[in-house]
């Protein structure tokens, strides 16, 4: 058979040719990518999907951004479900609202576009000194964000349009004055209380249940004493830690890389430099500037008439608050620290001269530099441990993607173990045991991602035991994972879980005893309210709760006023029952300033008719996520 086709290479070549083209002219090239591309739906806006690619991007892109911004924080705390979500939900609104803008033709012009590069504090940082944009560096702004000038200056204006959808909204929002002060009046109101409680913990020791009655509480009650299906895993993680093991270094790549790195790693030149600043307005006029640079000149010339004295004219004339009356002295820096002109100059002198007047966004600088500290030059043993470990990581970072392609394909085409990618790349089988389809809150792990354990508790993985695929579980790092054994959900039996039936069933009736005898205690102080021994009285508000439970405070003030004392009865639930006897409203002390009151409600008023409005949106726009929102682990 191969033998024929290395024979009739042509016509073997035109049958593929037939075979092939006829699928293209159907589907089209972009309909294979798209095939390709397309992978799970997480999200839909306005018809249009956000894939788990998209969404796995836009996370990786989130952390990214957060790394360089941050570079000592904890990357971990991002790789959870939690922070996932919240990128998803980010991005469903950066969607939904250039949706919206685009409907409602919020459009921005360029004159807008300009005013806001103009106040960017980021693009203003790369202006010379005489306010002309240095674009190479602007360039290089755009290129870090994997972006062209054009495609950055897109998005902006893409954020300002989507800015406007909402902003309007908040920005018309007002809270009439007289409206208020009647909330706020309400808000701080106080009123004085008495409180009595029926407790269940004083009743649940003395209920004693029989077996008739544990057992009728057990069969109404079976759904919450099953136990949750369990499994015994094997799972590996391949990540650049596990591809680094692998690696073999050679001394002449070790070499290569201390000469072409020699000035990033070693010590940089630090110079110490004093100035003489006189200062100038960025908003000043031709004339204003014109004026200071006389005076620097001035200065100069005396300067170079007495050259020791230049610490007593720094102090005489200098107008920098932190180092004129320490005769101009700036102490040792490295390049990056000062302006760039400032660097330019101060790292062009020897040590002992002076320059030239020096403009800056500052003002006019006169620059002596008085020291200079020159590196010691650190030898390639000395640099060693580092330098193999940044080939190290830089070598298993360029392998990772061929190993993640072996790992894929190992797990797949070998599903009924682990093993062989555990051999072929020097991976550790890890177990756990009892492991659940939901991770308990607050767990971590790769065994806690969601993604993991949807996969190992698939019928596929469950009945036939075979390996899940590989999974990405964060930046670099793969997993597969398989079920050793399976012990599928039951209901326990009633010997199992005697004594948490037992506790739940008293639980419930002397809630039950509570309720009762308080409802009727609240009955007969109502009937003689000068009979009532409720409690001792107490002043309470919204925001002085004292150590009263929260559905107290709130039935209390909520409680009608018309007629006093008034009288409520409070639920707690498995905490019992609480009688609440209002004796006196006291209204809140009217303060002469209530400004900062009234605007902090107007800005609450205004985020809550954002939130509608852009719930208004969800609606319109058919906005949704269509993955299950993780559970808090605080809670």
């Amino acid at each position: 058979m191969f033998d024929f086709v290395r024979k009739h290479t042509r016509i073997m070549q035109f049958l593929l040719f037939l075979l092939i083209f006829p699928s293209f002219v159907l589907f089209g090239i972009d309909g294979y990518n798209r095939f390709r591309e397309k992978g799970e739906v997480v999200a839909t806006v306005d018809g249009q999907d956000i894939t788990q690619s998209e969404w796995d991007a836009a996370h990786r892109n989130e952390v990214e951004r957060l790394r360089v911004s941050m570079p000592g924080i904890d990357m971990k705390m991002f790789d959870t479900p939690q922070a996932k979500y919240g990128t998803l939900d980010r991005l469903l609104r950066e969607r939904l609202l250039s949706v919206a803008a685009d409907k409602l033709q919020l459009n921005v012009s360029d004159a807008k576009l300009a005013s806001e590069l103009q106040q960017n504090p980021t693009i203003a940082a790369l202006r010379r000194p005489d306010g002309s944009l240095d674009i190479e560096r602007y360039k290089q702004l755009a290129a870090s964000q994997g972006m062209t000038p054009e495609m950055l200056e897109a998005r902006i204006r893409a954020d300002l349009s989507a800015r406007q959808v909402i902003g309007a909204v908040g920005s018309s929002s007002v809270f009439p004055t007289a409206l208020a002060d009647v909330t706020l009046g309400a808000y701080f109101e106080q009123r004085e209380i008495q409180v009595s409680q029926f407790s269940t913990a004083a009743k649940m020791a003395s209920l004693k249940p029989s077996a008739e009655a544990l057992e009728a509480y057990y069969q109404k009650n079976a759904a919450q004493y099953r136990s949750a299906e369990r499994a015994d895993v094997s799972y590996v993680v391949l990540d650049l830690a596990s591809v680094q093991k692998g690696i073999v270094l050679q001394e002449s790549d070790l070499k290569t890389y201390y000469e072409q790195n020699l000035s990033r790693v070693a010590a940089q030149e630090e110079r110490r430099a004093s100035h003489i600043l006189l200062t100038v307005a960025k908003d000043a006029s031709d004339a204003d500037r014109a004026k200071v640079k006389a005076k620097a000149e001035d200065v100069l010339a005396e300067l170079k008439k007495k050259p020791a004295q230049f610490a007593e004219l720094a102090k005489k004339y200098s107008q920098d608050p932190g180092s004129a009356n320490k005769g101009g002295d700036l102490d040792y820096f490295g390049r990056g620290a000062m302006v760039k002109p400032f660097e330019d100059a101060a790292f062009s002198l020897a040590k002992g001269e002076t320059s030239e007047l020096v403009s800056s966004e500052f003002g006019y600088h006169i620059i002596r530099v008085t020291d200079i500290k020159q590196p010691k030059q650190r030898s390639f043993e000395e640099m060693r441990p580092t330098i193999e470990a940044d080939v190290r990581r830089q070598q298993a970072q360029r392998k990772f993607a061929e190993a993640a392609e072996q790992f894929t394909n190992l797990v797949y085409e070998q599903s009924d173990s682990l093993k062989p990618a555990a051999e072929r790349l020097k991976l550790e089988i890890r177990q756990a045991t009892q492991v659940s389809r939901q991770a308990p809150q607050g767990a971590q792990g790769p065994l806690a991602n969601p993604k993991v354990l949807s996969a190992l508790f698939a019928p596929d993985a469950i009945e036939k035991k075979r390996n899940t695929e590989a999974i990405e579980i964060g930046p670099n790092q793969l997993l597969a994972a398989r079920i050793d054994a399976f012990t599928p959900a039951k209901t326990l039996p009633l010997s199992e879980v005697k004594d948490t039936v037992t506790l739940a069933w008293q639980r419930e009736e002397a809630a039950a005893m509570a309720r009762k005898e308080g409802e009727a205690q609240l009955a007969a102080w109502k009937a003689k309210p000068e009979a009532g021994n409720v409690g001792t009285a107490v002043v309470i508000a919204r925001d002085q709760p004292g150590k009263l439970p929260a559905a107290v405070i709130d039935a209390a003030l909520r409680a009608p006023t018309d007629s006093l004392p008034g009288w409520v009865g409070v639920d707690l639930g498995r905490e019992g029952y609480a009688v609440v006897k209002v004796n006196r409203v006291i209204p809140r002390t009217v303060q002469a300033d209530r400004t900062r009151e009234r605007a902090q409600l107007n800005q609450s008023l205004a985020g809550a008719e954002s939130i509608a409005y852009y719930n208004h949106l969800k609606e319109r726009f058919k906005a949704e996520i269509k993955v299950a929102k993780p559970a808090d682990p605080a809670l």
